[in-house]
């Protein structure tokens, strides 16, 4: 079983506004994000929260999604939030993909290949790159999650990256959506879908 971990607990200070709310298409960002998701079959869905709770979407219609809160939310970084995930996933997830609440053009597609490289060769470490830039969502197999969880500020996951170099499968992929979230209001409105 591979479970998903959505980052959601950001401050939204460029935006200026909860982004993981905001209008996309007929749902919200990370309405979006959880739809991409779960159409590429991930099983099991965490979404951790800060101080801005999910709202505009009715989580009791996805009985594979529920939210955790993260405490640390407005003085920790990404890294706390993973640990609160992981800490809340099922014993037998064998890995996790990492996923941000501000990437609603994350392509399920995407997802699937990363899902299928994974069943297949059980790398450690999956990253979707484009054009030599990583990008989301990642897969971290059980087997780093100690580490993982015993990590502490001023650390990142970028640490455990560079730790692990020579263990990750990079996934090259043609589309660019990889890379993109939302930060500021110019970018919601460049790519917010049209209705």
């Amino acid at each position: 079983m591979i479970s998903a971990v959505i980052l959601a607990a950001g401050q939204s200070r460029r935006m200026g506004r909860p982004k993981i709310n905001l209008p996309w298409g007929p749902t919200t960002v990370i309405g979006q994000v959880i739809a991409s998701l779960l159409e590429a079959g991930v099983e099991d869905v965490v979404a951790v929260t800060g101080n801005v709770q999910i709202q505009g979407i009715n989580l009791k219609v996805f009985p594979a999604v529920h939210c955790v809160n993260n405490p640390l939310a407005e003085s920790g970084e990404m890294l706390s939030s993973l640990q609160v995930g992981l800490a809340t996933l099922p014993a037998d997830c064998q890995a996790v993909l990492i996923a941000l609440g501000d990437q609603p053009q994350m392509e399920s597609q995407v997802v699937k290949k990363i899902l299928e490289v994974y069943h297949k060769d059980q790398p450690k470490i999956i990253i979707p790159s484009y054009q030599m830039r990583r990008g989301h969502p990642w897969l971290i197999s059980k087997a780093l999650w100690p580490e993982v969880l015993a990590m502490s500020a001023p650390k990142t996951l970028r640490d455990l990256v560079h730790q692990h170099s020579g263990e990750i499968h990079y996934l090259n992929i043609e589309s660019p959506s990889v890379l993109m979230d939302l930060d500021t209001p110019q970018d919601y409105e460049k790519y917010r879908p049209k209705l």
